[in-house]
């Protein structure tokens, strides 16, 4: 594979995890070149890749100007780039107490947000029976995680550092149209955090590029 751009970068054309990290790359200006891969067919799962990420599972990137180095999970990817490739904290915090907080967010996204959003939409849109008792149970966590984000949001514009990071960054693919139906009635001050980041130059291009690969 030619390398003209600094990053290969393996991803698919709906999970949220992958434009999570497209979204970063755009913030920070970096090149890639986005490999598709087809989770029906079980390409995640296939040696071509598995050879770079063992969890079978998608994003996972290639730093060809850090001598090939391959990095999988996407909220570890956005620390590595934000590390690596943000000198000027543009999207990221310098302060140490700052940076757990930072931290803090990130882990609540991926362990709270991710499988309990992911489950939701499950039993909501493709489980093989309707299963009232677990949509309620996923439903419920969706919105109590909506709860600790307007808690929060409330009190302040950002979630740390008095400005937008790849801690707001992370949450933002994973809210759909679906949670906008009742985020700005029960969460507005969320609601309006979503709506401001979702202006930005970069998350209309991701925007953009999401609608043309699912296009075609």
């Amino acid at each position: 594979m030619s390398h003209g751009k600094q990053f290969t970068f393996y991803t698919c054309k709906r999970g949220p995890n992958g434009w999570k990290v497209a979204l970063v790359l755009e913030e920070l200006g970096l090149t890639y070149e986005s490999i598709y891969l087809d989770l029906d067919k079980g390409e995640h799962k296939a040696p071509e890749h598995t050879k770079h990420n063992p969890n079978g599972r998608i994003p996972t990137i290639i730093d060809h100007k850090n001598n090939d180095y391959t990095l999988w999970e996407s909220d570890a990817i956005l620390l590595y780039l934000a590390e690596l490739y943000d000198p000027e904290h543009k999207i990221s915090v310098v302060d140490a107490n700052e940076k757990f907080q930072q931290l803090q967010w990130l882990f609540f996204q991926a362990s709270g947000q991710g499988p309990y959003f992911g489950q939701a939409a499950h039993f909501m849109r493709y489980h093989s029976e309707q299963l009232p008792s677990a949509q309620e149970r996923y439903n419920n966590e969706v919105k109590r995680v909506f709860g600790v984000l307007e808690s929060v949001l409330s009190k302040r514009e950002w979630l740390v550092g008095g400005k937008m990071t790849i801690a707001d960054l992370s949450f933002i693919p994973w809210i759909t149209r679906t949670h906008n139906t009742f985020l700005a009635t029960e969460f507005p001050a969320t609601a309006a955090w979503n709506s401001k980041i979702r202006e930005r130059a970069s998350v209309k291009k991701i925007q953009e590029t999401l609608a043309a690969v699912n296009a075609a």
